[in-house]
């Protein structure tokens, strides 16, 4: 699937995106508008005077993202490796300035810096920096991915520095997915499965000791697995989200008829899962969860189709990215996991998550695009000389090459 790096003259004629993705993005977009307004009607009459300030934030922050989406789509991928590195290192700085003093903190943690009337969560966009980064680097070092200080060591070090910026915050969940991401690149690129099983023995070492060692994740886990001693508490949260599943049961209490939302803090952000089970029922959840599968199924029939490693793996873990978070979420809003602090993509109220979430979706359709014809302009020449005829003649079979001084050569 590798392939030499393109010239900078070099122009690509695209088909289009995958239709079947696309439209499924612009549904959860627009269906995750209609569920944080629906979720959070109460608390903004409550809070701010207004049923619909939600609505008109999230309205916005939509409308933005599929703008973000279509430009970003648009955009050759392969214009995003001269920019990795900037990337990477911005998003680690922004990250480290969270835990710094400059971050503003909501929840217990300080995940948000401010800039002006706008808040960004450096973590969200740190997520698709690190696929970024080991796409490009384990393009790179394809040769020598099975090596342990080539092919494993750089990335779990990246990755780590990463993952305790997340932890300080303290973001658990965050770095969960940083490592999620890590493993299933790596393990896509080839790496050896003997270093990956003792790297995930040593992670789920230091993940138990990391919950032990900090007295409010041990307290929310004990939480969890008492949940009825503790649901006017620690496990409050869950609770109400689980009562709230358990209220729509199959068909649910009709689109914006919920009485979880009184209960229910925070309903339109990460437990915005609950609102739709109660509203919508079984059959609703049902939806949504064949609605993120189509999105990690189209992905990597994506990252299979690429033209190269560099999108395969990008494809690849922009597909995990998804599908993980996506299964996080709605684990922890039905109490099968603890609480983690994770966005439901494209559907929990945010700008930070929502637009990352666009920005990576778009790169994904840019992927999924067909490449035809590649034209390379010559400088100084009025003609354009098309690539593929070049390669074409350049890898045809020997066979059909005239040997050297023969007839057809000569003529």
């Amino acid at each position: 699937m590798s392939e030499p790096a393109r010239p900078l003259n070099e122009t690509v004629r695209m088909g289009p995106v995958d239709p079947v993705l696309a439209a499924v993005v612009v549904a959860l977009v627009g269906f995750g508008i209609v569920m944080v307004f629906s979720a959070s009607t109460i608390e903004a009459t409550v809070t701010f005077h207004d049923p619909y300030y939600f609505l008109k934030k999230q309205g916005a922050y939509g409308v933005l993202g599929l703008v973000v989406m279509t430009l970003v789509s648009r955009t050759d991928y392969h214009r995003l490796r001269p920019l990795t590195y900037p990337v990477l290192a911005l998003s680690t700085l922004l990250l480290a300035l969270s835990v710094a003093g400059f971050g503003h903190s909501g929840g217990g943690a300080a995940r948000w810096l401010r800039f002006g009337p706008v808040n960004y969560q450096p973590s969200e966009g740190t997520k698709l920096a690190l696929i970024l980064w080991l796409a490009y680097s384990l393009e790179k070092k394809r040769e020598q991915v099975k090596s342990f200080s080539i092919g494993m060591l750089p990335h779990f070090l990246m990755a780590g520095v990463l993952m305790l910026l997340c932890l300080k915050q303290p973001d658990f969940g965050g770095a969960l997915v940083l490592l999620l991401l890590t493993f299933t690149l790596l393990f896509v690129a080839g790496a050896r499965l003997g270093y990956l099983l003792g790297a995930l023995i040593v992670g789920a070492a230091a993940g138990a000791w990391l919950v032990r060692s900090k007295a409010y994740r041990w307290e929310r886990v004990l939480a969890w697995f008492n949940m009825a001693e503790h649901r006017q508490d620690l496990a409050y949260q869950p609770f109400q989200s689980v009562m709230s599943f358990g209220s729509g049961q199959g068909t649910g209490m009709g689109l914006g008829k919920g009485l979880q939302v009184l209960y229910l803090p925070e309903a339109h952000t990460d437990f915005v899962s609950a609102i739709v089970g109660e509203e919508l029922g079984f059959v609703g959840i049902l939806a949504l969860c064949l609605a993120y599968l189509v999105i990690v199924a189209r992905g990597v029939r994506t990252a299979l189709r690429a033209e190269d490693e560099y999108g395969s793996y990008v494809a690849f873990g922009i597909s995990v990215l998804f599908g993980a978070q996506a299964l996080i979420n709605l684990a922890v809003a039905m109490a099968v996991l603890p609480t983690k602090g994770l966005t439901l993509p494209f559907i929990s109220y945010g700008g930070s998550s929502l637009l990352v979430c666009s920005a990576a979706m778009g790169i994904l359709l840019n992927i999924s695009r067909e490449r035809g014809a590649r034209r390379v302009v010559v400088p100084g020449r009025a003609a354009e000389v098309s690539a593929l005829v070049a390669s074409e003649a350049n890898f045809a079979p020997e066979e059909r090459r005239a040997p050297a001084g023969s007839a057809e050569a000569a003529s």
